[in-house]
Formats: C-alpha cells, structure tokens, sequence
C-alpha cells in the first residue's frame, strides 16, 4: 500500500517535475495533454520545467508557431493544448461549458442568433491566416452591430473558441491575439463520446496517478458518470491502491520520484496542485493551515511537499525571487531552493 504522504513523491514523476524528460515545450503539452493556462507566465514555466535545455523564448516562439495552442475547454478556463488534441478536447468538453455559460448569455442578451453572427464575423475578419489582437476583434464587432461591453466580448470569444473557430495566434508586441482554428491546426478524425472519454482517461490518469475518479472529474470538468465510463475502460491497462477508503488508480510502470536534496519553484495553477480535487497529500501536514491558496499562488516545493510561496520581481537586468517559507529549512534543502531559484532565472533569461 502506498503511505499518504508518498502521493506527491508518485506524482511528481509521473508528471516529469523532477526528470524534464522532453526535448521540445509541443512534447510536453502534448504529453500531458493539457496544461491550465491562464497565468500566461506561469503557465510557460510549467512546461519549461518538463523540458530540456527550455527558456522562456523557445517556449514563446513554439506558441507564436502553433506547435502549442491556448484555448478554452475542460474546466471552462484557458488551457495550453496540442493541435493535435484541440478538436476531440473541445468536442467532447465545449458543449458541458456552453451549458454552465448560458445562464450567462442570457443574461448578456446572446441568444444564438447573436452568437452565430460573432463567430461569422470572426471567420471574415480573421480568414487569410490574419491574427487580430482583443481591441481589434472588439471593434470589428461593433462595427457589424454587435455590442462587446461589460461581459459580452469575453463570453463572444469563448463561445466561439468551444465551436472550435478560433484559438490564440501568436503575441503581437505584449498584446495576446486570435487566429482562426483551421488556420492553426489541421482537421482530424472525429471521436465518438466513447473513445473521447476513454483517450482523455487514459492521459489523465498517465500522467497525474496516483488519482481518483472525483480527482478526474474535478481536472475535466465532467460529471462522474461521464469519467467512469472513461476509466472503466481502461482499469486494465493500470493499477490502483486504496488509501483512507480512497481507490488511487496509476500506471503500472510509475516508480517513486527521488526525494533527497529537490526543490523546485512551481508557478500558480500547476498541474501538481490544480489536477486533483484533494491537495492535502502535497503539502506538509505541519502547514495545511498556511497552504490554503496551494492552487492560487506559486509554491515552493522541497521533497515533494509544498513548504512555502515565492513571488518573482522583475528588474532592469535580473529577475529576484522573493520567498515565503512556511518554516525553517536545513541547510541541504535551503541549498536545494536556492539551486531552484536559479533554474528559474536561468530560464527567464
């Protein structure tokens, strides 16, 4: 049986935290299958400590190029995916998410008519492989009649990311812009509900064992029903442990991550803390009180277990990073986080 405690140890191999084994940022989005998103920064700094030999620029330009995509699907929040995934992700997730929004396009007045014509007018407007930045899509819809104050440009855009018409182009100066999706990923098979269900079961629990049915459901965004027809397909390919009546399920190849002298500065809303709906096996038990916000701001991780927050500042010719320890460290680990800390600089360069 697997001890509560060696929860992060698995985890943090089988995500590739502690072994960056892939050569390229696209291998490891497509690895992982998706990456949460939204804090743009952060988000290429989860995928920079996966890779090999990775700084913040290579990461850049694979976003820039379309070898990664950044949308909206699963949990109806920005994720980093591969072109190759978008489609069936979006497909099997968009139409839960349109359900939790339409109290929201209600309330906006975007009945489907409305929302049809905003996708219309984004084909038009961005069909030539043209990439336009927010201010610019805003005022294209105005000019077609389509109101965008207070929530309704936000809601117009991610609608039409869920009907797979647009996904995120390349940075424009400091300015995020769109593009249209069959100008950045090329078309695939569709899948049956089924199949999706089993693919999207058999990434997630590939990279995020040792987890659970509700840890699945709570990453995807589905209800149960839906993950344990993914899961129940693919029980024979791994196996599980029962922890505090809790069933764990893994990879039959997953071996413990090695814990003596590691640490490492992870960025808000990695997948270590974000994928799984209990957190309590990350963080050290004498902190639980302090680690309220594990998800929510960047976490300083040492043997595995959340010890503390960091927070970058940006300066003229260097990046500082600021620590919050919950704790005293010893001096092994103090070392450890200060050799985490220039890997992260190191990168930003």
């Amino acid at each position: 049986m697997i001890p509560d405690h060696r929860l992060a140890d698995l985890r943090i191999r089988n995500q590739h935290i502690d072994t960056n084994d892939f050569k390229t940022p696209e291998d490891v989005v497509k690895n992982m299958l998706a990456m949460q998103a939204q804090n743009y920064a952060g988000a290429k700094w989860a995928i920079g400590l996966r890779t090999q030999n990775a700084n913040n620029a290579i990461i850049e330009q694979a976003i820039n190029d379309g070898k990664i995509l950044r949308t909206h699907l699963l949990r109806p929040t920005w994720h980093f995916v591969s072109p190759g995934d978008i489609r069936w992700l979006l497909a099997l997730t968009g139409p839960r998410i349109n359900a939790i929004n339409a109290e929201m396009y209600k309330k906006f007045e975007l009945d489907t008519n409305t929302l049809n014509k905003g996708n219309d007018v984004f084909v038009k407007a961005l069909q030539g492989n043209r990439q336009l930045t927010r201010t610019q899509l805003a005022n294209v819809l105005q000019e077609n009649g389509i109101p965008t104050d207070e929530l309704r440009f936000t809601l117009l855009l991610m609608h039409a990311e869920l009907d797979a018409v647009i996904c995120n182009g390349a940075r424009i100066g400091k300015q995020f812009s769109y593009a249209l999706l069959d100008e950045r990923a090329a078309a695939t098979p569709p899948l049956s509900k089924q199949e999706a269900l089993v693919k999207l079961a058999t990434g997630y629990f590939n990279t995020r064992g040792p987890a659970t049915i509700h840890d699945f459901a709570t990453w995807s965004g589905l209800t149960i029903a839906d993950c344990s027809v993914g899961l129940d397909n693919i029980k024979h390919q791994l196996v599980h442990e029962v922890i505090d009546g809790k069933t764990y399920w893994m990879p039959d190849n997953i071996v413990e991550a090695k814990t003596n002298r590691r640490a490492y500065l992870l960025p808000a809303f990695d997948e270590f803390a974000i994928a799984y709906k209990d957190r309590d096996a990350l963080v050290n038990s004498k902190y639980q009180a302090q680690a309220r916000k594990v998800i929510f701001d960047p976490i300083i991780v040492v043997d595995n277990q959340v010890v503390g927050n960091w927070k970058r500042s940006i300066k003229t010719n260097r990046i500082d990073v600021g620590l919050n320890l919950y704790g005293k460290l010893n001096k092994t680990q103090l070392k450890a986080v200060e050799a985490a800390i220039k890997h992260y600089q190191k990168f930003m360069e």
